[in-house]
């Protein structure tokens, strides 16, 4: 579904394979008990630019410009630990904020403003929160304290390493991948 204003495409960290499979299984439990789908819509990942659109007649520009960020950028450890909710909407696996990852995004959103003008003014004004969301804003609240109940105590852990930024376009239903780049 092409928008005249361009595609919506949002950059983001994708977990290796394995934690991807938890992290969606996680989610479909999501569905199937909380009637909360939404966060099926993407692969499990962290955003590090929020959804923006882009004319794809200048996606060159863009995957360029991404190439050339990954290529000054090393892998970088993301751990993954425990359950976290932005109340009373979003229940998500926690991000620990390391240092390598607040800065990844830091420079990566000063990278796209300075070189495409690209900038979300809701990431301006407020921390980066990292987190990888499993149950999204369409959850009821009923259902949001339902789920919050068997989540908040429950552990989880991983600790990976990242060795690409991805790139995801909206094709009208959902978001899919659109190329990697490597770190």
């Amino acid at each position: 579904m092409n928008q005249p204003q361009g595609s919506l495409f949002f950059i983001a960290l994708l977990p290796p394979p394995e934690v991807q499979e938890i992290a969606t299984k996680i989610k479909v439990e999501f569905a199937e008990i909380y009637n909360s789908r939404a966060a099926l819509k993407s692969p499990p990942h962290v955003t590090l630019q929020p959804p923006f659109r882009w004319n794809l007649e200048q996606l060159p520009d863009l995957e360029r410009c991404l190439e050339k960020f990954a290529r000054l950028h090393a892998p970088i450890p993301l751990i993954l630990q425990n359950f976290a909710a932005f109340k009373p909407r979003v229940i998500y696996i926690n991000v620990q904020k390391t240092p390598e990852l607040l800065t990844l995004q830091k420079r990566l959103l000063q990278q796209l403003e300075s070189s495409l003008n690209i900038s979300d003014n809701a990431s301006k004004s407020r921390a980066f929160s990292p987190h990888l969301t499993v149950g999204f804003r369409d959850l009821t609240k009923d259902n949001f304290w339902k789920a919050w109940s068997k989540y908040a105590d429950q552990e989880l852990f991983f600790e990976v390493m990242i060795d690409q930024i991805t790139l995801l376009i909206h094709n009208g239903k959902h978001w899919e991948i659109y190329r990697e780049f490597s770190l």
